[in-house]
């Protein structure tokens, strides 16, 4: 399942915080010696809503950083973020990575492991439960996150579809 065109966000006046998430060295030995490269996977967002994530490689560490900022400020989603949590529970699956998220009580803060929870803290979300199934590889984490984000929906749309008479439910 691809991400919806409707959560998609342009970030250009937008107030982004960035979180590196994982930076890798690789080793490529050659003729002459050893060659060393990184990539940084970085998570950026608003905190009111608004996350994406991003790699990036390059020959220096920061600059493999910048770039997986810019990569990340390209892929930004809306997420419904009500009252501090989530509106509904979410299952989503990338690779041999599977997240389980759900919507928590105030107070009870952000139940997230490492990678999973630099994603939420991203989106604004302070409250909710989550738990990461299967592999633990911080890339198909982020993006299995990412996926359960996305396909978040607010209870008014889910009413539209449903046809349900929203004046009837809000008024008695």
């Amino acid at each position: 399942m691809s991400v919806q065109s409707t959560n998609r966000v342009k970030g250009g006046d937008l107030e982004l915080t960035e979180k590196v998430v994982q930076i890798n060295r690789v080793v490529k030995t050659t003729k002459g010696g050893r060659a060393f490269s990184f990539s940084a996977l970085v998570v950026v967002g608003d905190g009111n809503g608004v996350v994406g994530h991003g790699l990036g490689k390059a020959k220096e560490v920061q600059e493999a950083i910048t770039k997986g900022i810019d990569d990340a400020k390209k892929n930004l989603i809306r997420v419904p973020v009500m009252k501090g949590t989530i509106p509904h529970e979410q299952l989503a699956k990338e690779g041999a990575a599977k997240v389980f998220i759900r919507p928590a009580a105030p107070g009870t803060g952000v139940i997230a492991g490492g990678s999973m929870r630099a994603v939420l803290e991203a989106a604004g979300v302070h409250n909710v439960l989550s738990k990461s199934l299967g592999s633990a590889n911080p890339h198909n984490v982020v993006k299995a996150t990412y996926k359960a984000l996305s396909m978040l929906r607010e209870p008014i749309a889910i009413a539209k579809d449903r046809n349900v008479n929203l004046k009837k439910v809000f008024n008695g």
